[in-house]
C-alpha cells in the first residue's frame, strides 16, 4: 500500500467530508414540525377551557370553582359579578338540576408574554341550538395553572345560530 502522495487531494477530500458531517449536523438540528407542541401556552388554555366546561356537563360546582381567579369579574345581563365568591355564587343555580348550557372552545389565542389568553366559543342549550358565544380572558397564576379573570356572552352571529 502506498501512503497518499498528493496533500492537496488529500486536504480536498477531508474538506468534503467535513462539509457533508456539518450539512447532516444542521439537518438533524432542524425541527421536525413548525406545529405548537401539545404543552404550549394556547393547547394549555384550550384544555383549562374544556374542563372548565366539563365541570358543568358534570355538575361539579367545586371543579368550576377552581378555574376562577379570586378577583375575576364575570358579567350576567348587566351585572357585574366581582370576585370569585360572588361568581361561583352567581352561577350556584346553574348546577341545579340538568345543565342549562353547554360550551366548546372554538379559538385561543395568548399574548406572545403567555401571560394572557382569550378563550371563545359557542354555548349551546340542551338540545344543541347555539344560543351564544362566550368570550373569557385566562391569566397563568403559576406554571401551567390557567384562571378565568374575566367573562362576557355575546349573543351569536346569524350564521352561528345555523
Amino acid at each position: 500500500m502506498q501512503p497518499f502522495r498528493d496533500r492537496s487531494a488529500l486536504s480536498s477530500a477531508f474538506n468534503r467530508a467535513a462539509a457533508c458531517l456539518t450539512a447532516l449536523l444542521l439537518l438533524l438540528a432542524l425541527p421536525v414540525s413548525a406545529q405548537p407542541p401539545p404543552t404550549s401556552a394556547q393547547q394549555q388554555v384550550f384544555a383549562a377551557e374544556r374542563a372548565f366546561a366539563r365541570s358543568m356537563a358534570d355538575r361539579d360546582a367545586h371543579a368550576f370553582a377552581r378555574f376562577i381567579a379570586e378577583e375575576a369579574i364575570f358579567f350576567s345581563a348587566s351585572t357585574a359579578l366581582r370576585g370569585k365568591a360572588q361568581v361561583v355564587s352567581g352561577w350556584a343555580r346553574f348546577f341545579e338540576g340538568q345543565a342549562p348550557f353547554s360550551w366548546e372552545p372554538d379559538q385561543v389565542e395568548v399574548l406572545e408574554s403567555g401571560n394572557l389568553a382569550l378563550s371563545t366559543g359557542l354555548v349551546r342549550d340542551p338540545d344543541g341550538k347555539v344560543i351564544a358565544r362566550f368570550n373569557s380572558v385566562w391569566r397563568l397564576e403559576a406554571p401551567g395553572v390557567w384562571r378565568v379573570v374575566f367573562d362576557k356572552g355575546s349573543p351569536p352571529t346569524a350564521a352561528e345560530r345555523q
